[in-house]
């Protein structure tokens, strides 16, 4: 009932960007699942998004960070190409419902393509360039411009302090059937201080970073294989390097999601990790500093541990952010996390 009243309310809402709806088809479009997003086809094809509020509880954030980046790129790199939204008849970046979701047009890329996982090096290379691409043309703008669009997203010690009171407030029954993951993520609190360290002593730079560098938010040309644009940039805010390419480690040099179950199939595979690098080095090696470059290998292992603290808080809290068909798939989420936690340190030298 939910999906046929937000294509409802979709048809009224592309009115607002000048399209007659009984002209388009649209349909549910991509694997994400936080926003939904929507194929309007028809005399014209563009992406129709409908912003999470829950997640994104200010999302005239996300449209002003939006809007500075593209202003930017305009002035100083006119040949990047930066998915801005269109704005509707009104000239508005975001049109609210009657529930008071935002929803955006972009432009629907022609023959380009999505993967879900990375299955060569080459894509791992090429991806890693087009996010590393994203945040050295971004180097000389105001970070101090920027608001977080999810405050303390990728802060270890905050997210730490979240798991820490989801365990004290977790049942007994919860906490029994996590002692396993409960146990490895306490033994591994010493990266919490590294990372410490690391912003304490200015090692990093603050910058403007995508924040989410999955391989399925970079656009591929279906013919060519060559990567065409970075998207989904709902997080596009201040950040440091490490949560870019630590993230780009944790989910590229896998084989298997963090919903695989089978721990055996959690392994390393370092031509992977190799090409991801060289393509990531490609572009940010002559702006990252000699600290920077130090901290390269703690990156993967830090976005690792991330993840299995957000996961595993979410099964003590009881299930309450991410989305499960089974009661236990966050535990099974942040166990696989902490299987490749173990497998990132013996197998990056450095870490």
């Amino acid at each position: 009932m939910e999906e046929l009243t937000s294509i409802d309310r979709s048809r009224n809402i592309i009115s607002r960007f000048g399209l007659d709806a009984s002209q388009h088809e649209i349909s549910r479009f991509g694997s994400g699942h936080i926003n939904l997003t929507y194929r309007v086809s028809g005399k014209t094809d563009l992406i129709l998004q409908r912003i999470n509020i829950k997640v994104f509880t200010e999302p005239e954030v996300i449209a002003k960070n939006l809007r500075l980046a593209a202003s930017y790129f305009q002035s100083h790199f006119p040949g990047y190409r930066f998915l801005s939204c269109i704005p509707s008849v009104s000239g508005l970046d975001l049109e609210y419902d009657d529930e008071g979701y935002p929803w955006r047009v972009f432009p629907y890329i022609e023959n380009s393509v999505t993967y879900d996982q990375v299955d060569t090096t080459e894509q791992a290379r090429q991806a890693a360039r087009e996010f590393a691409r994203l945040t050295r043309y971004l180097d000389g703008i105001d970070t101090s411009l920027f608001k977080p669009t999810i405050e303390h997203f990728h802060d270890l010690s905050t997210r730490w302090a979240q798991f820490d009171e989801a365990l004290k407030n977790a049942s007994a029954v919860s906490r029994s059937a996590a002692a396993h993951a409960i146990a490895g993520c306490q033994a591994a609190h010493t990266l919490v201080d590294r990372y410490q360290k690391l912003i304490a002593g200015s090692s990093l730079r603050l910058r403007i970073i995508h924040n989410d560098t999955k391989i399925n938010n970079v656009l591929f040309d279906r013919t060519t294989g060559r990567t065409i644009a970075v998207i989904d940039l709902d997080t596009l805010m201040p950040g440091y390097f490490i949560y870019d390419l630590g993230d780009m480690v944790r989910t590229f040099v896998c084989p298997v999601s963090e919903e695989a179950a089978d721990l055996a199939r959690i392994v390393f595979r370092r031509d992977v990790y190799r090409g991801l690098l060289e393509g990531y080095l490609s572009e940010m090696d002559p702006v990252l500093t000699p600290e920077e470059k130090a901290a390269i290998p703690f990156a993967g292992k830090m976005m690792t541990y991330i993840m299995s603290l957000r996961f595993l808080a979410d099964y003590l809290r009881g299930n309450t952010y991410y989305n499960i068909t089974y009661p236990e798939q966050n535990l099974v989420r942040a166990t696989n996390q902490l299987k490749l936690l173990e497998v990132l340190d013996a197998n990056i030298p450095g870490a």
